[in-house]
């Protein structure tokens, strides 16, 4: 049996596959010189009724899944002192901005409309794979367990990841070769999607803040109960502190410690 497609993951703007790695905020255009970013009129016929920088942050909302204070500082700033007019701007869009004040993280949603009525939508609704799946409860799990731990930044190996991964590849499956190759493609998607930020080493990430926010509880329940169902494993009831670790049974092994990053390592991209 294959596990099911799961389709409750956070919308995607289909614009957001652009060349610039993921997660990292676009610098301002380096034409804009002061004066004319605090203009509302940047081009000929220009009917627009936001400075540079708000443009910039509203763009950002829209193509990207999220933003954040710590990949997005720029934008960020601009959403915390402007965060009425761009709210205003994506509900003309049919979207409602969500933000995250604690772990300073901000994405969009489509609004829902009352009565069961619709409204047209710019997003793209796409279901995360199974190994997707995965890595983002792994992730969530060792998010957890560092913040647990004290850590202000929490760090993660790219084998840790995989190994993971591997340890739910059914006991009928064979197709190693290709099972490795999705774990390492899921890895390549979360990471472009921006919760896993690349830093100096090749095979270390850093976890976005944004995981939990995009991955809640009730959410990780469902996802984790249809994994265990396609793997013939009877289902385990979550902790109420929503630790993706509880739901391993007692005789399953629980990887509860976050590895232990650099104490001065940026996490910066490339």
């Amino acid at each position: 049996m294959t596990a099911p497609e799961i389709t409750d993951a956070p919308e995607l703007d289909p614009a957001a596959d652009d060349e610039r790695l993921p997660g990292v905020e676009e610098e301002f255009d380096d034409g804009f010189d002061s004066a004319d970013a605090s203009s509302v009129s940047l081009f000929e016929g220009d009917e627009g009724g936001l400075a540079y920088a708000q443009r910039h942050a509203l763009v950002s909302l829209l193509k990207q899944r999220f933003i954040s204070a710590r990949t997005h500082p720029r934008d960020w700033s601009v959403l915390v002192e402007n965060e009425r007019v761009l709210r205003s701007r994506l509900n003309d869009l049919f979207l409602d901005l969500q933000i995250d004040p604690v772990r300073e993280v901000a994405w969009k949603r489509q609004a829902l409309a009352e009565a069961g009525a619709r409204f047209p939508t710019l997003l793209h609704d796409t279901a995360w794979s199974r190994e997707e799946t995965l890595v983002l409860v792994h992730l969530r799990d060792r998010l957890r367990a560092g913040h647990a731990g004290g850590d202000h930044r929490v760090y993660i190996d790219r084998d840790d990841i995989l190994d993971y991964v591997e340890s739910y590849r059914p006991p009928h499956a064979t197709d190693e070769a290709g099972d490795e190759r999705r774990a390492r493609n899921a890895v390549a998607s979360v990471a472009k999607a921006g919760l896993l930020i690349e830093t100096a080493s090749e095979d270390r990430f850093e976890i976005s803040e944004a995981v939990e926010p995009l991955m809640p509880l009730e959410l990780l329940t469902e996802l984790l109960a249809a994994l265990r169902e396609a793997n013939g494993t009877p289902p385990v009831a979550v902790g109420a502190d929503g630790d993706a670790g509880d739901l391993f049974s007692d005789d399953e092994p629980r990887e509860r410690d976050a590895p232990a990053g650099p104490e001065d390592d940026e996490g910066s991209r490339a």
